[in-house]
C-alpha cells in the first residue's frame, strides 16, 4: 500500500519538477536527465520518506542536491592538475600574437586603429590594456577619472565599428 501511494506523489509532481529541472539547467535534455536521476533517487530511498514529512519539498530537495553535485563534478572534472617536474604546463607561457596568422593580422590592424587615434585617447587606452586602473592612469596623466573612463570607452567603440567587418 506504501509504495503504490509513493509512485503515485511521484508521478503527481513529475511536471513540476520537470520545470524546476529546466530553471536550474536551462536545457532540456539535462533538465530531462535531471528529472530521471531525481526520480531514480527517490524510488532507491523510499524507505528513508516518511509520511509526516511534505513529498514535494523532499523531492525539490532531491534534485536542487543532485544538481549541486552534479555541478561540483563538472568543475573538478575541468580542474588540470600539472604533475610534470617544476610545473612545466603552468609555467609555460602563451604567446597571443603567434596563435595563427589570422589572430595576428587582428592584432595588427587594431594596433594600427590604436595609432590612428589622438594620443589624448591613445595613451589612457595603452595604460588600460597594459593593466594599469582608471584610478592609477587618472593620477599619472593627471587626468579626472570620468575623462580617462570615457576616453578609454569611446577607443573601445572606435575599435568594434572598424573591426566588425572583420569577423
Amino acid at each position: 500500500m506504501r509504495t503504490t501511494t509513493f509512485t503515485q506523489n511521484l508521478l503527481s509532481v513529475q511536471t513540476e519538477l520537470l520545470h524546476f529541472a529546466y530553471k536550474l539547467t536551462s536545457n532540456h535534455e539535462d533538465a530531462n536527465d535531471l528529472l530521471q536521476e531525481t526520480s531514480l533517487k527517490a524510488l532507491d530511498n523510499e524507505e528513508k520518506y516518511t509520511e509526516e514529512t511534505n513529498f514535494k519539498g523532499w523531492m525539490y530537495t532531491i534534485m536542487r542536491n543532485i544538481f549541486i553535485n552534479n555541478y561540483r563534478k563538472a568543475l573538478r572534472d575541468q580542474t588540470y592538475v600539472d604533475y610534470t617536474d617544476n610545473q612545466f604546463y603552468l609555467n609555460q607561457g602563451v604567446d597571443l600574437e603567434d596563435d595563427s596568422t589570422e589572430g595576428a593580422y587582428d592584432l595588427k590592424e587594431m594596433r594600427r586603429i590604436v595609432n590612428e587615434l589622438p594620443k589624448e585617447y591613445r595613451i589612457p587606452f595603452a595604460m588600460h590594456v597594459s593593466g594599469f586602473k582608471y584610478r592609477e592612469i587618472a593620477d599619472k596623466l593627471g587626468l579626472p577619472l570620468g575623462t580617462v573612463k570615457s576616453r578609454i570607452f569611446f577607443t573601445r567603440q572606435k575599435l568594434q565599428k572598424e573591426l566588425k567587418d572583420f569577423r
